[in-house]
């Protein structure tokens, strides 16, 4: 009998150039990942991996995104985040993940 290799049904990461980090910190509050979430799907970012944890009061969330078919050019998602943050109360950062391997690079 023939047995034919299974096929994953996850679909394949990415390229690492077309996928950034963002990194979410500050108090803890009712809205912060919806929020940041609606930023990304807005500019068809799509988020492939997410970690949050809150201790005590404060939040902070990791998120590896791929920004294959965004609409909006890096600078202006980044804009975008950054005054979602605001509005949040939470600092709001988005790197290249190339550059984020390279500042991590131990």
């Amino acid at each position: 009998m023939n047995q034919q290799p299974s096929q994953s049904a996850a679909r394949p990461a990415p390229p690492p150039g077309n996928r950034a980090i963002v990194t979410i910190i500050g108090p803890d509050r009712v809205g912060i990942i919806a929020g940041i979430a609606n930023v990304l799907a807005e500019a068809n970012a799509n988020i492939i991996d997410i970690s949050q944890s809150v201790l005590r009061e404060f939040f902070a969330m990791i998120m590896v995104v791929d920004l294959e078919r965004a609409t909006i050019p890096f600078d202006a998602l980044r804009e975008r985040l950054q005054t979602k943050g605001r509005e949040l109360a939470v600092q709001v950062s988005i790197q290249r993940e190339d550059i984020f391997k390279v500042m991590h690079r131990i």
